[in-house]
């Protein structure tokens, strides 16, 4: 297949009229100039396709789910929402609906329908709970984790702790000796515990700004340990209601290259407003902003990562080229995903296109 285009994102630069040749999901070659015969044809901008290391539902359905045309549908209205790779998220629950829930989603990793699978609990600290059930929270244990990643069978990519618990910190180093992505987040841990917990292997943090003390509650905090980190990336949920405008752009240029944009999304995610529930807690959806109706908390996002990208570019400011890299080649290179990220000879033909109205619809060569 023949794709023309009049700009593509390549090597970070925008190129004008180019065309690719792409055969079986593989871009095969790049060429300059314009070319009298192509398959298809795009006056906007072609970007790698997004990938999400942080979601949890979709499309009025979760990942949590115990079906697989729920499962199905969560990854339709996600790729409709231009993400070509991510990571299936569940949050905290009894071990053994945990267990059985990684297991419905292995059939989907082992197809690559997902690129595995994210435990967001419930290794959490009380205190920055967020949209999780207080009393399913508990202090992780070796033992117990290996009981998770064993039902995983070794598509459990990434796993969010708070690093202040007991043997927290203990877990996060198994996990980075063991392939696992140490992520911390959901956390009232001081700046000390937390550059302990990134010395043992921690990598991510979780939607930073979020379930956690602030940028603005000073130094000593979490935030402040992480944010000059250079060891790990920082989750960012771009919605305009989880982070600010300003302290998103603050964190942009204090972190340079080591945003990664998330959605958190929830079910309501390509949805309507109205009533919802997150592992029985329920949650208000209006004017598709997520709240656990208990007590008004944020409880996800209804994010695609089309509108995350959008929301960087228009209301952030960020450059197409930062934007594409939070969005797309970062959280690819988290994930180990080589053939993704970038528009380059051997990777992935799975691409965006940017239409001048805004758009984003993702291409399928």
């Amino acid at each position: 297949m023949i794709i023309s285009a009049a700009t593509v994102l390549i090597d970070q630069e925008l190129q004008k009229e180019v065309w690719l040749e792409i055969e079986d999901g593989v871009i095969r070659s790049i060429n300059s100039g314009t070319t009298p015969e192509y398959d298809l044809r795009y006056e906007g901008i072609l970007i790698p396709g997004f990938v999400d290391i942080h979601c949890h539902g979709g499309g009025g359905k979760y990942f949590a789910s115990l079906t697989d045309s729920e499962i199905s549908q969560v990854i339709a209205t996600h790729r409709a929402g231009g993400t070509v790779a991510g990571l299936a998220s569940l949050v905290t629950e009894p071990i053994p609906n945990l267990i059985s829930q990684i297991k419905q989603l292995v059939p989907f990793a082992q197809r690559g329908e997902i690129a595995g699978i994210h435990l967001e609990g419930p290794y959490l600290s009380h205190a920055r709970c967020g949209a999780h059930d207080p009393n399913l929270l508990r202090t992780p244990t070796i033992a117990e984790v290996q009981t998770l990643l064993d039902a995983g069978q070794g598509f459990i990519k990434m796993i969010t702790i708070a690093p202040e618990l007991d043997g927290a910190l203990e877990v996060i180093e198994y996990l980075a000796k063991s392939g696992v992505i140490a992520a911390i987040g959901h956390s009232q841990s001081d700046a000390a515990t937390a550059r302990a917990a990134i010395d043992r292997g921690a990598s991510v943090v979780t939607h930073f700004n979020n379930a956690m003390p602030k940028v603005v509650d000073g130094p000593g905090t979490m935030s402040s340990a992480v944010i000059g980190e250079l060891r790990v990336s920082l989750e960012l949920i771009l919605d305009g209601e989880h982070v600010s405008t300003q302290i998103v752009r603050d964190v942009f240029e204090a972190a340079p290259n080591r945003i990664v944009m998330v959605t958190d999304a929830m079910s309501a995610a390509g949805s309507t407003d109205g009533t919802y529930k997150i592992a029985g807690l329920e949650v208000t959806v209006k004017d598709g902003v997520a709240r656990l109706a208990s007590n008004g908390s944020l409880a996800g996002s209804t994010l695609t990562m089309a509108k995350a990208f959008n929301h960087a570019l228009n209301e952030i400011g960020v450059s197409i080229t930062e934007a594409v890299h939070a969005a797309s080649t970062l959280p690819a290179l988290i994930l180990g995903h080589s053939d993704l990220g970038e528009i380059a000879v051997g990777k992935s033909g799975f691409l965006n296109h940017l239409a001048k109205n805004g758009e984003i619809t993702p291409i399928k060569c």
